[in-house]
């Protein structure tokens, strides 16, 4: 996992500081207080290939399968992120729905992932539930969640679980 002076910007476009932007969240020093905060922070943590904070803000029902050591060996470029939306996820909520795209290049080639993710407070810390693709047909959709050897719905050619999964 690369090392990021905490005085750099923070990857997750938040114009802050690493150090007391997401850098706080993936040292363990704090929790994210909101949804779009740790959404933020996921998105960091895929930019610095961070597998092991990914695994721990995902939700324990969704832990089986997923390779943190993965994370680590990945060689896709994310570029950008763009919050569409945040539906509740704020700091007395138990739910809430951020609605990105993460930029992102592979092979040369620039790509999108455009995602509608849910997020639950449990015990009072957030975490990754899951997520849908807007404009992915349902039964694709539902294959995808259910497919991680599917082609990632991104566009990047990888395998759902070597990509987005």
């Amino acid at each position: 996992m690369p090392n990021l002076p905490a005085d750099t910007l923070c990857p997750c476009g938040s114009l802050k500081d690493y150090g007391v932007c997401c850098g706080k969240y993936h040292s363990g020093t704090a929790n994210a207080e909101t949804a779009e905060k740790l959404m933020r922070s996921r998105y960091s943590a895929f930019v610095l290939r961070n597998g092991d904070y990914l695994l721990s803000t995902l939700a324990e029902e969704n832990r089986s399968g997923f390779d943190a050591e993965s994370i680590a060996q990945d060689t896709t470029r994310w570029t950008g992120l763009d919050i569409i939306e945040c539906v509740a996820g704020g700091i007395l909520d138990q739910t809430g729905i951020v609605e990105f795209v993460a930029h992102f290049d592979d092979s040369g080639k620039s790509h999108q992932l455009h995602e509608r993710s849910n997020f639950e407070r449990r015990d009072g810390k957030w975490f990754y539930v899951d997520g849908i693709f807007p404009g992915v047909s349902q039964s694709n959709a539902s294959s995808v969640k259910a497919g991680r050897n599917d082609p990632c719905p991104c566009g990047s050619g990888k395998k759902f679980k070597k990509c987005c999964g």
